[in-house]
This record gives structure tokens, sequence and C-alpha cells, in this order.
């Protein structure tokens, strides 16, 4: 009975360690595949899935052809397992700053042929391994070519690990030693687990009761090496903060092969009961699986913010982390808060039984119809001329205190709408003072309003609600705005950590890498100098300032770098403009007109669309096209000027 719960154990143990082999490779597959490390690192985790994946197929008990046909497939995870942590261990000495001169290289590469050549032997001959059958089990034993087999493991294994500790101590940073010591003992994981040991013993103790207890009590240490093995390979090659990295593979293991595993388990042992609450086991168990699963996610969502708080963040961390993300979680997109206002149009139009409503801005530098329903929408030309003078319209009558303040205006009703953000200069507007930031218009059902009480009141309501969400719609493009300024600027990432963590390689260059060999980042740096062309941190922190070409440039400006970097995209503009006289609908002044009239002379994206008759998603899209190609011309400009 014992042997068959152990022999139960060793299934369940195996099918674990595949479930998190091949989702740690997935991991890797799908973060950071560029990273050496990551792709070395994937052939290791490889070699392990191939090898438990026949374990598992062997524990089905198939027919005896089938199953040495698998006993030696498993030797492709076997005989490649050195090869893999060799170069796993030459990529890791790379990162360190020491890359290989060929010679390391070409080890690697002799591995591999020499792991192809195990693995011809293992599975079309009987040099390595040889069948032995005893019915129903088929096993393979050692032949006398296994001695080698066994040096080659061994010495190409002490090879890795000697180079890990090479890369240990190059680390300069207690973290990254400290690492780089967690990977050199998680690295004996691999070939404990995979060596094929059983080989060794004779036939008739390989199902006996110790050798089950051995074979799950290595299986055991595996998993937690794995997962140990999974944490410092992680933040090789990431470009996110370290505590991010942490959050990412802790939800990553919890999510992934933590739900994997409780299905699994589940599986495995209601598949042999019989009855389980008066239920076939075979017929409770999708419901069992189901129900694991459900379970298993929410008390994940409800532990993994607590786990997060304490494995990871300190308290101060902590709150800064929680602000950060209750603003991500309150801030709104403009198209939700439009979808609010319409929403809020649309019941006003029902319950005065209006056939047009509107909201429109008046902000001093751009007054606009935000959004309105209805067919009898007025011209938007009216909100921009008659700005000023409905906001002085709507001071002089500024009697009643309730927001539904209506007025006249054409043939709509209009009421001032105000904001309440401290330090507006509309923050009292509730209270009859301050300008207010945009008005709300229906159309007039008389020549002069005649709302009952009731209706006042309900008006009253839908005027608040549509204030605020203007309200909310300018303060977010505020914030929008500084952010897209500011971003492009932090230039601090995982990949700068590197040149502080370990000690400089061979041939260290010294000279710090330019801007513009990354052009990805130039592009990006571009874009938000361009939004914020007539002032910004866009514009006024970015790191174009930096270039060359711009210092050039300072002695035309006066010395002012801000000055002199406009100028220096705006040349970069007019180097955009065709030859010729300037056309609106033709396709070759396409990019020059948008980045005119949208940067230079700051017209609004449907003036412009509407001006070049395209739709407002083709000129999102022409316009990520002009911003690359004024970044194409920066780049050429300061190669040009360096010469």
């Amino acid at each position: 009975m014992l042997v068959t719960f152990l022999d139960l154990l060793n299934e369940t143990l195996a099918a674990a360690i595949v479930v998190i082999a091949f989702s740690m490779l997935l991991y890797n597959l799908t973060r950071n595949w560029r990273n050496r490390v990551a792709r070395s690192s994937s052939y290791v985790l490889a070699c392990i899935v191939a090898a438990y994946v026949c374990d598992i197929f062997v524990s089905f008990a198939p027919s005896p052809g089938t199953w040495e046909a698998v006993l030696r497939l498993q030797w492709v995870g076997i005989a490649f397992l050195p090869a893999t942590m060799f170069h796993l261990s030459d990529t890791l000495l790379e990162t360190t700053g020491l890359p290989s001169r060929g010679r390391r290289r070409s080890i690697a590469r002799l591995l591999y042929a020499i792991g192809l050549l195990f693995l011809v032997l293992a599975a079309f001959t009987d040099s390595i391994v040889q069948t032995l059958e005893r019915t129903p089990v088929v096993t393979l034993r050692a032949a006398p070519g296994f001695i080698i087999f066994i040096a080659y493991f061994l010495i190409v294994t002490f090879a890795a690990i000697v180079n890990v500790q090479r890369a240990r101590l190059r680390c300069l940073t207690r973290a990254t030693r400290r690492r780089m010591g967690y990977l050199q003992i998680a690295m004996l994981t691999p070939p404990i687990g995979i060596f094929p040991f059983s080989m060794l013993l004779p036939p008739q103790e390989e199902f006996t009761l110790g050798a089950f207890i051995i074979v799950n009590l290595t299986n055991m240490v595996v998993i937690l090496m794995l997962v140990f093995l999974a944490y410092p390979l992680s933040f090789f090659g990431s470009r996110i903060p370290d505590r991010m990295v942490k959050r990412e593979l802790m939800r990553f293991m919890l999510l992934g092969p933590g739900t994997g595993l409780l299905a699994l388990v589940t599986i495995i042992y209601m598949s042999p009961a019989t009855r389980i609450l008066g239920f076939s086991g075979e017929s409770f168990m999708p419901f069992a699986v189901v129900t694991i699963v459900l379970c298993w996610q929410w008390l994940v969502d409800l532990i993994l913010p607590r786990l997060e708080k304490r494995l990871i963040y300190s308290n101060e961390d902590y709150e800064q982390l929680t602000k950060l993300q209750t603003l991500s979680e309150r801030l709104l997109t403009r198209t939700d808060l439009l979808q609010m206002l319409e929403g809020v149009l649309a019941a006003i139009c029902d319950y005065l039984q209006v056939n047009t409503a509107f909201v429109a801005s008046l902000n001093e530098g751009s007054p606009e119809i935000v959004t309105a329903i209805g067919t009898g929408r007025p011209k938007s030309t009216w909100i921009r001329d008659e700005a000023l003078s409905l906001q002085q319209a709507l001071q002089e009558n500024k009697t009643q205190p309730d927001p539904a303040n209506i007025q006249t205006w054409h043939s709509y009703w209009i009421a001032p709408l105000y904001s309440k953000r401290a330090g507006n200069n509309s923050l009292n507007g509730a209270n009859g003072s301050g300008n207010p930031i945009g008005i709300i218009a229906i159309q007039a059902r008389a020549t002069q309003p005649d709302l009952t009480e009731e209706e006042r009141k309900t008006f009253g309501a839908f005027v608040r609600r549509a204030a605020q969400a203007l309200d909310d719609m300018t303060l977010q493009g505020e914030i929008y705005a500084a952010v897209e300024g500011l971003l492009p600027q932090i230039n601090v990432t995982r990949s700068r950590a590197d040149e502080m963590e370990y000690k400089p390689g061979r041939n260290k260059k010294v000279n710090a890498p330019s801007l513009t060999d990354d052009r990805e980042q130039v592009i990006e740096q571009v874009r938000a100098a361009l939004r914020h062309y007539w002032g910004g941190p866009g514009l006024t922190s970015s790191r174009l300032l930096e270039l060359s070409v711009v210092r050039a440039a300072l002695s035309d400006n006066e010395n002012n770098a801000v000055r002199a970097l406009r100028s220096v995209l705006l040349k970069a503009i007019e180097q955009q403009r065709p030859e010729g006289e300037r056309k609106w609908w033709s396709p070759e002044w396409t990019i020059y007109n948008i980045l005119d009239l949208r940067f230079v002379e700051r017209h609004k994206v449907l003036d412009i669309a509407d001006k070049l008759t395209m739709s407002e998603a083709n000129f999102h899209r022409k316009q990520r096209v002009a911003i690359e190609a004024v970044a194409d011309t920066l780049i050429d400009l300061e190669q040009a000027n360096a010469k």
C-alpha cells in the first residue's frame, strides 16, 4: 500500500516538475527572449521538460515497444543538459563583462555536438544504455560506454559551476553577488534531477520502498530548486525595477504553475476514487477541478497585495505604490469622460423632452464644443467667436446661487459649469463668483426658460455632474501633458544598472552611449518635445538638449538652450517640406502639413483632419510617421554635426 502511494506521489511530483519547468520556459520566452541569459536558461529548462515528460509517459504503462522508445527519447534532455548548462554559465560570464574571445563559445558548440553524439548512441544503439525487459516493465541499464557519459557529465557540470563562480566574483554589489550565489546553488538542480541514477541500480531495487523514497525526496528538492532558480534568472536582461521583477515573478508563479499544479493534483488523486459524496469519481472530478481553480484564483487575488507588502515593499514604498495605483484607478480616458458627458446630455434631453444638448469648454486658449447630441447642434465657430462675450454675460447674471442659472443664447438655454478645484479661479463658482470653465446648453423649448421647480432642481443635479466631468477632463489633460513630457526623461533602467553592478570587462569602453544610438528613445524624446513645442517639460527637460547640434545652435538663440532646441526641431520639420507651392490634399505634403499645423501652429486634431480630408484614426497614424521622420532627420543632423 505504501509503495503504491509513493509511486503515485512520484508521478505527481514528476508532473509538477514538468508544469513548473515548462511555465518558466514560457515565462522566459515571452519576457525577454532577446537576452542571452534568458535564451540559454530556456535551453536548460527545455532539457528538464523533455526528461520529465518522458517519465510521465512511462507512468501510463504503454506497450513494451513504446516504453523502450520513450525511455530512449528521454536522452534528448539527458544528453544535451551538460552543454546547455555550460552555455548558461558562459552567458552569465558575458553579462558580467567577460565576453568569450571565441574559446568558450567554441567549447559550447563542441559540447552540443558531443551531446548530439550521445543522443544518437543512446537512441539507436546499446553502447551507452541497453534494454532490460521484465514483463510488464521495461527498463534501461548502463552499458559499457555509460562510464564515458558519466565522466563527461561530471566534468562539464563542474566547469559550468566554476564559470558561475567566476561570474559571482565579478559582482560588485551585495544584491548581484547574492543572486549569483543563488544561481550557483540552483545550478545543481538540473544534474541531480535529470541524471539517470536508476541505471546504476540492480534491477530488483528499482521499485523498492527505499528507491521510491529517495526518488520522491529528489523530486521535491528539484521542485524547490526550480523555483529557487527562477528568482535570480528573472533579473537578467530586465529593463524594469527590481521590485517589478519580483512582483511579476510572484504573480506568475501563483497564477500560472500554482493553478496548474492544483488542477493536476485534483485530477490525479480523484481519478482512482470510486465514490465521492455519492457521485462516481470520474463524474465529480470536472466539478472539483473547476471549483479548486476558481477558489485558488479568488484566494490569490485576496492574498497577493498582502504578500507584496510583506515580501517586496517597505512601508514607505507601499504607500507610494498605493497612491500611484489609486491615481491610475481614478484616471479616465478622454473617451470615458466624453461618454459620461453624453450620458448626462441624453438624460437631460429625455427628462426635459428636448432634441439637442451640448457641452462647451470656455478655456482661454481653446474654447470648443466638447460633445453634443441631437440634430440641432450649433456651429463650432460660435463658441470660438463668442467665448469672451459668453463669459461676460454669465458673470453679469450671477444672482442665483444654484447651478441651474439658465440664460438664453441663440436658440438654446445655457447654464454655466464651474470648477471645484482648489486654486482654480472658479473655485467659488457655485456661489456666484469666479469664471465658468464651460457651459451646458439645451435646445430652447420657449423664448424664456420655463422650468418648473422640480425640473430646475433635477437640471441643477445634471449640471453639477457635467461640471465635474468637464473639470476632470481638464485636470486629467494637464496630468497627461505633464506625464507625456516627463516620462521620456526618466532614463534609469535595469539595463543601466549593469554598468555599476559588475567589474569592467575586457576592452571596456569608457565612453557613454550616445542618445542617437537608440532610435526608439530619440523618437520618444522628439514626440514629447513636439507636443510641448511652445513650452512644457517635454521641451524644457528634454534629453535632446544634450545633442551637439543643439549646443551648436546656442549662439544663434541668445544662448537659450530651449530656444536652440526649438530652432533645431523647426529645422528638422522644414526639411520635411516638399519643393513647390504648398498643397493641402497632396500625399507628399501630408507629413509636413501635419507637423506644421499640429505642433507649430497648434491647431486641433479634428480641424487638421477636416482640412486634410482624412479620418481622425488615419491622422494619428500619419502623425506617428511624421514624428519618426523628424527623429530620423534629427539623428542625421547630429551625425553630420559630429563629423
